[in-house]
């Protein structure tokens, strides 16, 4: 049975719900997480307090709101790597870490305050709710990816895809909270490629020498940042 056909008035909600989030988003990473009020995402997306708050309820549901879009748009990466079926998969991996540092790199404040919601989510402290389920997604593409480079040959079978899929996911969390909270000079996208190699040089079985990397961000355009991504850098085939 066919749903009933959107209305104007749920149209209208939608856009503007999707104004606040894009509202917040800039906001947040021009000035920071804390010192963003809900009035200004409201003056921002062009509508009235009120609305926001018939929206969100408030700034942690805004936030979560903010942390599911993230982990959608992760998921939206990982399903444009398992739809690419001629790219090895080190070359996804390294496309995978490159361009989450890219992104990442040019929405410092938004991200030093949602990713804090996105820990607290993968490390197990948030159960329930619309953002967790968004990363269970994530994660089982992630698993799917790994589980597909083994049966190609691509990654070693010497360990178990869900082990591989926690190694992955800490080294590139470790990475991107460090450089967040920690030690936010130099360049997230070097950092994050460095970390691809570590993995890979851990997992990898064989791989094609200066392989382009493929565009992930698909049309996710909130994301794709004003550089395109480069193409991979010379590696060595790990036996």
């Amino acid at each position: 049975m066919s749903s009933p056909p959107e209305s104007q008035r749920d149209r209208n909600r939608t856009a503007q719900r999707a104004r606040i989030l894009d509202a917040a988003r800039s906001l947040f990473a021009s000035r920071g997480f804390d010192a963003v009020t809900m009035g200004d995402v409201a003056q921002q997306a062009g509508v009235v307090r009120a609305t926001v708050f018939n929206q969100f309820g408030s700034k942690g549901a805004l936030v979560e709101a903010l942390t599911e879009g993230v982990l959608e748009a992760w998921a939206g990466m990982l399903e444009h790597a398992l739809a690419d079926e001629t790219t090895s998969t080190p070359t996804l991996v390294r496309a995978l870490f490159d361009q989450m540092g890219l992104g990442i790199e040019q929405f410092h404040g938004f991200y030093r305050g949602v990713f804090r919601e996105i820990m607290k989510i993968q490390v197990g402290l948030e159960e329930g709710g619309v953002a967790v389920h968004a990363n269970e997604r994530a994660q089982g593409r992630l698993e799917r990816l790994i589980a597909r480079g083994q049966q190609r040959g691509d990654l070693s079978r010497a360990f178990a895809a869900a082990d591989l899929v926690s190694s992955f996911m800490s080294l590139a969390n470790g990475t991107i909270t460090h450089w967040l909270y920690e030690a936010a000079s130099g360049s997230l996208r070097e950092r994050m490629r460095s970390a691809a190699e570590i993995w890979l040089g851990a997992v990898a079985v064989g791989e094609i020498q200066g392989e382009p990397l493929p565009d992930l961000f698909g049309e996710i355009e909130w994301l794709r940042p004003a550089t395109p991504p480069v193409r991979a850098r010379s590696s060595t085939t790990v036996s």
